[in-house]
């Protein structure tokens, strides 16, 4: 066991089994890279103000880019494994930080990080959707309400609902990292420190926008970590609709799709199955997102202020959140790219002579019926099982929203995803 960087205070050491229980090396290591470039910000920030040796400090930077971390490593998390990694110069590096803002720091380099990577992955999702959109974009399908036909709409405008949706998955990406864009280097453990601290350099070497206004608001917040969790969150629940389509349109009672075989499954018993496992999971891990922003929400509720180790479970929720949303969107987009629509089917169903009833109820408003009398009348003849062959689908559609409409609403959509 090494030796903690409290231990001090009590030097009998921990139970192993409290020890195994509160230690969190297992999830932070992966925030090792950001905490060497905060903490050789750090160090020089400290030999700037003199209270660090300038030959000192040119020594512990040097030996933070050789730190690594090895699997077997026992440290309590990762930033007492830095230290003991650096040895001798370890000692010298926490002169004026606490780990409380410390892990703050290095949370939010990571987080900013994250919004990027994953509004990319969302992006490449929308446009994949935009891709198939504009190539397929022309045939006509029964749009849905209730889980029922509706009316006749144009198979673009469906994915583009999708793209805009995610359009807003991505500017919410965006307000989290300019909320996350904050450095809390310099609050200490509360408090912040009798040192003569720079916060503004070490903000600026890092690439923060600002630093903290108040030091126990930048230990004790983790606003942006929920707000990280719930666009997760969010953006699952779009993708969750999205699966679900392609779970019922690749299904042999609708056939408006088949999945690639890159982007199916078999199954063990049954030799003809082709199933849409990758679809399915997207579908099952939106429930888990939404759980584990309502877990991160329930920890956080009621903390006194500045900090307590349950904020230790901020990383895992993040990370977790991250790491699935970045593997539904791979997914996705392969089943997306791979499709094959059936426009044949897709024409069928919305041509079966009812889902143009509200065309046929607003052609008699056109000719002067209210259009109450004019619903009553249509519903009339639904009742009585007639079915109409006028208008067609496609040209109920397109009075709706002509071909050019369409291809400008594409067009919109695309500057959309590419400004986000």
């Amino acid at each position: 066991m090494t030796t903690a960087l409290w231990s001090g205070r009590l030097p009998g050491g921990l139970d192993p089994e409290v020890q195994a229980f509160t230690a969190s090396l297992a999830v932070d290591r992966r925030l090792l890279p950001y905490d060497l470039r905060a903490t050789a910000a750090h160090v020089r920030m400290l030999a700037a103000q003199g209270i660090l040796d300038a030959e000192l400090a040119i020594r512990i930077t040097a030996a933070l880019e050789d730190v690594a971390v090895g699997a077997d490593a026992s440290d309590e998390d990762v930033h007492s494994a830095i230290e003991r990694e650096l040895g001798e110069l370890g000692r010298w590096v926490h002169a004026g930080r606490s780990r409380n803002d410390q892990v703050q720091t290095t949370m939010r380099l990571w987080v900013k990080d994250a919004c990027d990577g994953l509004a990319a992955g969302i992006r490449a999702l929308a446009r994949a959707l935009l891709d198939r959109a504009e190539r397929d974009g022309t045939a006509v399908l029964p749009g849905y309400t209730h889980g029922q036909r509706a009316q006749p709409v144009w198979l673009g405008q469906h994915l583009a609902a999708h793209v805009w949706a995610l359009a807003r998955d991505i500017d919410r990406l965006r307000a989290v990292h300019r909320r996350a864009d904050a450095c809390p280097s310099g609050a200490g453990a509360l408090a912040g420190s009798s040192l003569p601290l720079d916060p503004a350099a070490v903000a600026s070497e890092l690439g923060f926008a600002t630093v903290h206004e108040n030091t126990i608001d930048a230990v004790a917040d983790r606003d942006y970590c929920v707000e990280l969790v719930f666009a997760c969150a969010m953006a699952f629940s779009h993708l969750s609709r999205i699966a679900e389509e392609l779970v019922l349109w690749t299904s042999a009672e609708y056939g408006f799709a088949e999945l690639d075989d890159a982007a199916a499954t078999g199954s063990s018993m049954m030799p003809q199955k082709k199933n849409p496992d990758a679809a399915e999971l997207v579908r099952g891990r939106a429930g888990t997102a939404a759980g584990r922003l309502a877990g991160l929400l329930a920890t956080l509720k009621g903390l006194p202020l500045a900090y307590n180790r349950d904020l230790q479970e901020d990383k895992r929720a993040a990370f977790d959140a991250a790491d699935d949303l970045d593997g539904a969107l791979r997914a996705l987009t392969v089943c997306v790219r791979g499709l094959t629509f059936h426009p044949e089917r897709m024409a069928a169903a919305a041509g079966d002579g009812w889902s143009v009833a509200t065309d046929v109820a607003e052609a008699m408003v056109r000719a002067g019926v209210p259009f109450r009398e004019a619903h009553s009348a249509v519903a009339g003849r639904v009742a009585a099982g007639e079915r109409f062959a006028s208008p067609a689908p496609a040209e109920a559609a397109a009075a709706r929203q002509p071909p050019d409409a369409l291809a400008l609403q594409l067009s919109r959509a695309r500057a959309a995803v590419d400004d986000g």
